[in-house]
């Protein structure tokens, strides 16, 4: 059985990141809050891809995960390009 802490969990944990942290990071993320809410939710972005290639898990936005729903769907209903249209997507993106 675990001790008995009269800290809550979450102050446990977010006193285990502050002795982690670098300075520049605490100073960072003080100013992060300050940012608008687009600016704050593309740092998130970049945390969760930084967060991915250490763990080797990524955790879809409920967004990502609307997309891939409603792709599976049109897949489903036989909504699909052909070849001729994928290779032309690819054509203009590549600026061919």
């Amino acid at each position: 059985m675990l001790p008995f802490s009269p800290v809550p969990p979450m102050a446990q944990a977010a006193s285990m990141v502050e002795e982690v942290m670098t300075p520049a990071t605490k100073k960072l993320l003080e100013r992060v809050e300050s940012w608008p809410a687009q600016d704050q939710e593309e740092l998130a972005e970049y945390v969760r891809e930084i967060e991915a290639g250490r763990t080797g898990f990524y955790e879809a936005t409920p967004e990502e995960l609307a997309a891939i729903d409603e792709a599976l769907g049109q897949v489903a209903r036989g909504e699909i390009s052909s070849k001729e249209e994928i290779e032309a997507a690819f054509a203009k993106f590549r600026g061919a």
